[in-house]
């Protein structure tokens, strides 16, 4: 979501005239859209804000923005820490941020704050250019309502609101005209779109009435959203799979722990029963189905055997590729209050084991994927670690998700490759991805 939103104010600076900078170093406006979900990358912000100040002698004519969870969380306590930073803006406040941006080139003394919550999903001009990435991210909704024990999200981004159904399918079809192919619809808590405008008339939830207008739209060629809370996982999940060959068969569900404890001391509000039931439901529908998660090791408490029985759960669902963290506390929530905390050598230690597996576990798909022809969307060019002198080559992602390094064997179409969807024989695998040729 940061993504997409600082993609989205580049564009409007950008249509208001800026221009950007070839080297952050030399530009006089310094944006960071920033993230306090844990607590590495909120440290990351205070740091590059010095790297700022020292490479550009605190200069005033250098102007500092500060945007996101760590605005929203830390506010008018920026202006006093950093004399540069002259714009704190909210996740609620970032509509208004261009012409903020825009007032305080022009008033050196000024600074403004950004940071109220809105009552209601506050919409903005789309600022499209002429033609955008094959791949594409549209907001829905913002903000949760869950609250979970660990999880500072409902209060640096606030109560859930979802955006109108209409302007969210007015924007898709102004991407799918401007070259778009792919659509990713986006939330924090992404399934439970609609839950805050009232009931839906049918009998279908109001994110799957939504799933099922975007996909109709043509010219889309693949539809994904993220990210799904397992709670708010209707029935009518598992049928939109089933029905709709534009979704895309991979799906990130967070899982966070394999312990029911943990689960339940989390606040989740599913168990693994349940959690299993989703996906065996989902891979009747899609048996091609591939799963992500987010797995926090070390909560407080966590026993030794609690993280195992994580370990035997992702074995027993088998997650393609997992986002996974050492617990640290976050200000304000119920867990940063709780006693038992782990030690850091204990956490790491799971979290390297963790990850051991999932390397492994991973790996194995990838290499399961050898000769196999999958369908491409290309992104853009790149390059190989191995090149075959003379070839060039192409980086995109097939239905799965996985990346893949594409040997182009043929003349591009008179469109250029861009957003083009092509078969791909799959002759190995790399790191992270696979690689292959056109066939």
């Amino acid at each position: 979501m940061n993504a997409a939103d600082s993609e989205w104010l580049s564009r409007s600076l950008i249509a208001r005239g800026f221009v950007p900078a070839e080297r952050q170093d030399d530009a006089t406006i310094q944006i960071l859209n920033t993230c306090s979900v844990r607590d590495k990358p909120e440290q990351k912000v205070y740091s590059e804000i010095g790297r700022i100040r020292s490479v550009t002698g605190n200069s005033p004519d250098v102007l500092v923005c500060v945007g996101g969870c760590v605005a929203q969380q830390m506010g008018e306590k920026l202006f006093k820490r950093f004399s540069q930073v002259r714009l704190v803006f909210g996740t609620d406040g970032i509509a208004s941020a261009p012409d903020a941006v825009a007032r305080l080139v022009e008033e050196k003394r000024l600074r403004m704050s950004l940071i109220d919550f809105a009552d209601q999903f506050e919409e903005r001009d789309f600022a499209l250019d002429e033609r955008v990435s094959p791949v594409a991210y549209v907001n829905i909704m913002q903000g949760c309502n869950n609250f979970c024990a660990y999880c500072i999200v409902p209060y640096v981004r606030g109560r859930q609101k979802s955006r109108g159904a209409d302007a969210i399918i007015a924007e898709c079809v102004a991407l799918l005209a401007r070259g778009a192919k792919e659509i990713t619809l986006l939330g924090q808590n992404v399934n439970a779109y609609g839950q805050d405008l009232g009931a839906p008339s049918g009998a279908r939830s109001a994110f799957g009435d939504l799933l099922y207008r975007v996909a109709a739209l043509p010219g889309l060629v693949r539809l994904r959203f993220v990210t799904p809370h397992p709670k708010d996982m209707e029935p009518d999940m598992a049928q939109a799979f089933a029905d709709l060959s534009v979704l895309a068969p991979r799906l990130h569900l967070p899982l966070q722990s394999g312990s029911d404890e943990i689960l339940r001391r989390m606040g989740r509000k599913y168990d693994t029963a349940r959690f299993l039931e989703l996906t065996d439901a989902l891979r009747a529908a899609r048996p091609d189905m591939l799963f992500s998660t987010d797995i926090i090791v070390g909560f407080p408490g966590e026993t030794e055997a609690q993280f195992q029985e994580t370990l035997a759960f992702m074995a027993r669902v088998g997650f393609a590729s997992s986002f996974s963290f050492a617990y640290s506390d976050r200000p304000g929530t119920r867990a940063s209050l709780l006693g038992d905390k782990l030690d850091k050598k204990t956490k790491f230690d799971r979290l390297s084991r963790l990850q051991a597996w999932q390397y492994a576990f991973a790996r194995n798909i990838l290499d399961s994927m050898n000769g196999r022809t999958v369908t491409v969307l290309l992104e853009g060019e790149a390059e190989s670690k191995d090149p075959v002198p003379g070839a060039k080559y192409w980086q995109g992602r097939e239905e799965g998700g996985l990346s893949v390094i594409v040997r182009m064997t043929k003349d591009a179409p008179s469109g250029g490759w861009l957003g083009e969807v092509v078969p791909v024989l799959v002759t190995g695998a790399s790191m992270h991805g696979l690689k292959g040729e056109l066939v």
